[in-house]
Parts: structure tokens; C-alpha cells; sequence
């Protein structure tokens, strides 16, 4: 299993409705991915600018054909990435 945790900050507050917008749709699509096994957005209530992606996948084949598709290449790179500072986390999950 490929798991990866994603913490992202607005660079700009006033973005927040539209990227959670963007987030959730992004979200949806992923879920219907081959080899996606859970794919969760999350808000943080303290810190309105930071979201939190949790993804588990397959394989990280199936992570990499992930960023070929659509929720990727037309929503999360071109208008998520330039509007966000990204940290990713590789993760390794303890217990299932």
C-alpha cells in the first residue's frame, strides 16, 4: 500500500471557498480511481487556510497513474498547486 498525507496552506485566505470547492470535486473524482482505497480532505477548523489530503492507494503505480488523471491534471495542478504551499508526508500505516 502507497499512503500519503498532503498538508496544504492558502497563500492567499480569501481562496479558502473556492479551493474547498475545488478540494472536494478533486476529491470525489480520485475516490473512482482504479487502485484508490481512500482519498479524504479535511478542513482544518483552527487554521481556516490548511487542508489535509489523506490518501491510500493500492500501489504507488497506482498513486503515479492517479496524477495522469483528470482530478490531477485539470483540477489539482493547474488550480490548486499555484494557489497553495504543499507539504507531502510518505506514510507508513502502522495498523489496519
Amino acid at each position: 500500500m502507497f499512503c500519503l498525507n498532503v498538508i496544504l496552506t492558502l497563500k492567499n485566505a480569501s481562496d479558502e471557498e473556492e479551493i474547498q470547492g475545488l478540494l472536494t470535486k478533486a476529491c470525489r473524482l480520485s475516490r473512482t480511481e482504479p487502485g484508490c482505497l481512500r482519498f479524504d480532505v479535511y478542513h482544518s477548523e483552527g487554521e481556516p487556510a490548511t487542508f489535509v489530503l489523506v490518501e491510500h492507494w493500492e500501489s504507488e503505480d497506482a498513486w503515479k497513474t492517479h496524477r495522469e488523471a483528470e482530478a490531477y491534471t485539470k483540477i489539482y495542478q493547474p488550480q490548486i498547486l499555484p494557489r497553495v504551499e504543499r507539504v507531502p508526508y510518505r506514510m507508513n500505516l502502522l495498523l489496519e
